[in-house]
């Protein structure tokens, strides 16, 4: 009883059960992204959405999907996949407030501090 409560009533912990029964009304799957993230569109192809696999997170949508989510392009990465470029990295999702983001040198995160001989700390006397 305690897990049909927390479908209907939270939306941070994957799909409500009126967002699951919308989608198995009307929505039909359209592909998949690597991280497992689902996306649907309605058979009138007026409306489009992502069912995530795991976190809620808008930025574990790939670029490519994320085009196809807001009318970039028509077609999806399943039917017209993107040209990527050589130097372009694979995508990754947001990484802030997380050990994995990026601190620059000097950065008390970084734990020990860069050794600096242009430098000279003040020291009151």
């Amino acid at each position: 009883m305690l897990s049909f409560l927390k479908r209907v009533f939270t939306w941070w912990d994957g799909q409500t059960f009126g967002t699951q029964l919308f989608t198995a009304r009307k929505g039909v799957k359209v592909g998949e992204d690597d991280q497992g993230n689902v996306y649907y569109e309605t058979r009138d192809g007026k409306r489009r959405w992502v069912i995530y696999n795991g976190a809620i997170e808008g930025s574990r949508i790939a670029p490519d999907w994320h085009g196809w989510l807001h009318r970039t392009w028509d077609q999806p990465p399943t039917k017209a996949p993107l040209k990527h470029k050589a130097w372009e990295q694979p995508h990754q999702e947001n990484l802030t407030g997380t050990q994995a983001a990026y601190a620059p040198a000097g950065s008390i995160r970084k734990g020990a501090p860069v050794a600096r001989p242009d430098y000279e700390a003040w020291q009151p006397e």
